[in-house]
């Protein structure tokens, strides 16, 4: 039997990677040059010629893995969030204080919309759902329900004030990054998506903080 790699004891040196590996790397590309083009042209105007010919994938490659345009818009959605809430786990799992985290999530999540295809993409079919009748409620929920989480730790720590309503706040500051992200791909393109982020945090603090003691 040859030599076994130190990184991958089932990769043989010197040969392809497995077929269930390879698989995987086609599926990805497939998602990634979806991304790009939703993001450019929207879901109405994309093709799957076009999606294949940026993905550098023939159509059967595609077809094994999605069945039509619209379960690969869904793929790409998934992937988008899966990718945001592995960079926000980090930043999450951190020992900075609840407030600062939730500031933080908001500028990875900026810079990941001006960085990510799969982010860019993902986002901007969120709101075109209607063109392919998904429910992409999910995301949304679970970052008002992260931002709750925080809200309420930054509560219990004495950093927002006490008469502070989490879970309407949170809901507040997801529609407010939202329209905030949104203006800026409009009116620039998101080249100014992390100075309004900041702009809007500004705005948001003296409703968010407790007045120190006198």
């Amino acid at each position: 039997m040859g030599a076994r790699t130190a990184a991958n004891p089932e990769f043989v040196k010197g040969h392809p990677p497995p077929m269930q590996q390879r698989a995987k790397d086609t599926r990805l590309a497939v998602i990634e040059g979806a991304a790009k083009v939703f993001a450019e042209i929207g879901y109405g105007n994309a093709s799957l010629t076009d999606i294949t010919k940026r993905a550098g994938v023939t159509k059967g490659a595609l077809y094994f893995h999605f069945t039509s345009k619209r379960d690969l818009a869904l793929a790409v959605i998934d992937e988008q969030h899966a990718m945001v809430q592995e960079s926000g786990s980090l930043i999450a799992a951190s020992d900075n204080p609840a407030l600062e985290k939730i500031i933080g999530l908001c500028r990875m999540f900026g810079q990941q919309l001006l960085d990510e295809p799969i982010v860019q993409g993902g986002i901007r079919l969120t709101f075109e759902a209607s063109a392919f009748q998904a429910d992409v409620s999910g995301p949304y929920e679970d970052w008002i329900n992260t931002a709750e989480q925080l809200l309420e730790q930054a509560k219990m720590d004495g950093t927002v004030r006490d008469s502070l309503d989490p879970a309407a706040f949170a809901r507040y500051l997801i529609a407010s990054f939202t329209g905030v992200q949104m203006v800026s791909e409009v009116l620039t393109g998101r080249e100014d998506v992390l100075l309004r982020i900041e702009q809007m945090w500004e705005f948001m603090m003296p409703a968010l903080i407790s007045s120190p003691a006198t």
